[in-house]
């Protein structure tokens, strides 16, 4: 087989014309005739606010980068870069929404209110997440790659099956939306729960961020067609977004949620985004990628980006972004010091929610652990 038909250049590296932008790389603002009355629905504190929630949400990304490498986390999933794909996504969501999330989706995380703490906590291997999924209509991270994707379909078809679709009630009409990378579309699970999304019309949104980077594999290696283009063969809409546009990645999920209450089914959006740092802390992207791809989008920085657009079009002076700073170190000093105090737990609670009933093999293990825990002189069981 000849070299070229076994690793294609699928297209260019900066996301071709039919990715939907907003704000270009140099903060300037463009116009986009679909989106526009979305993004003009907005107030400048909006703005403001999308620009203070992707400083914080890499404040306590760094943090617990930094807590990891200090022996303080068992391993933490950076997404630096990708900053505005989630938060753009994550306020694009009403409450009644449900979001699927993989284990790298902090900024969406941050936007349902879920204390960072929490994600802290799983990585650090004291819980196993820490936070009700229905108390903020955000479920448990999900590590099973693409796993998520089937769940978010099985609770869309739920929710039609409730009646709460197409009612023309915004405090009722519900979506859905899962999260996922580029790697992860290669996943059957992925094109089951579109094959199953299609069929049935389901109110979900599928949100690939597309970060070119499947661990060590670039997308060369793992596709032929771009993301987007899949969702045609599955019978619904795919877009892709600029996902470092902050502006433009709320515009175009918040316009799909919207469809997708309304009852016209799903929808696929690829967020092109680049993943700046490594795929875990237990990674090495210097041992598989060049230093100056890095550097190139580096000057695509989501948040430099909306930094210029505040000041330039907005008047938005250095205060604000002073006082963004400043808030950042002290959340990011107080994470620390509560992830720190978390305490240890019980080696015997790894029993606790096994099943809903007394089983007798988990109560056979859990004495016998029980016996072992007890025969250290000075050792407590519980």
């Amino acid at each position: 087989m000849p070299e070229q038909a076994r690793t294609p250049r699928i297209e260019p590296r900066d996301g071709g014309p039919d990715m939907v932008q907003l704000v270009t790389p140099e903060g300037e603002r463009v116009s986009d005739e679909r989106f526009d009355p979305i993004v003009d629905g907005l107030t400048q504190e909006d703005i403001q606010g999308f620009y203070r929630d992707m400083v914080l949400v890499r404040r306590i990304d760094n943090e617990a980068t930094a807590l990891q490498r200090q022996g303080e986390l068992g391993l933490w999933a950076p997404c630096l870069g990708q900053e505005a794909a989630q938060v753009g996504s994550g306020r694009a969501l009403r409450p009644q929404d449900f979001a699927f999330p993989t284990y790298r989706e902090h900024g969406v995380a941050w936007c349902r209110g879920v204390d960072p703490l929490n994600l802290l906590g799983m990585f650090r291997g004291v819980h196993n997440g820490g936070w009700n999924p229905f108390e903020k209509n955000f479920n448990l991270y999900t590590i099973i790659i693409g796993a998520q994707t089937l769940h978010a379909t099985g609770y869309a078809m739920g929710v039609q099956r409730d009646h709460a679709v197409g009612t023309g009630e915004p405090d009722r009409d519900t979506a859905v939306i899962a999260y996922f990378g580029d790697g992860a579309s290669a996943q059957g699970d992925v094109g089951e729960a579109f094959v199953f999304a299609g069929v049935n019309n389901a109110p979900v949104v599928f949100f690939c961020q597309n970060n070119q980077w499947a661990i060590s594999e670039p997308n060369e290696r793992q596709m032929r067609v771009p993301i987007y283009q899949r969702a045609k063969g599955y019978g619904f809409p795919g877009t892709r977004v600029d996902g470092n546009d902050v502006l433009a990645t709320y515009a175009v999920t918040k316009a799909a949620l919207d469809d997708a209450r309304d009852g016209q089914g799903p929808a696929l959006i690829e967020a092109f985004t680049y993943r700046m740092g490594a795929h875990t802390t237990s990674d090495d992207p210097t041992k598989y990628r060049v230093s100056a791809e890095v550097e190139v989008w580096k000057l695509r920085d989501p948040i430099a980006r909306l930094r210029t657009l505040l000041a330039r079009s907005y008047g938005v002076g250095q205060v604000f972004f002073d006082a963004c700073d400043a808030e950042a170190d002290t959340v990011g000093a107080d994470l620390r010091e509560r992830c720190l105090a978390l305490p240890d737990p019980s080696p015997l609670s790894m029993f606790d929610h096994v099943y809903v009933d007394d089983h007798p093999v988990m109560t056979a293990e859990r004495e016998r652990l029980e016996d072992y825990l007890g025969s250290f002189e000075g050792a407590h069981a519980s």
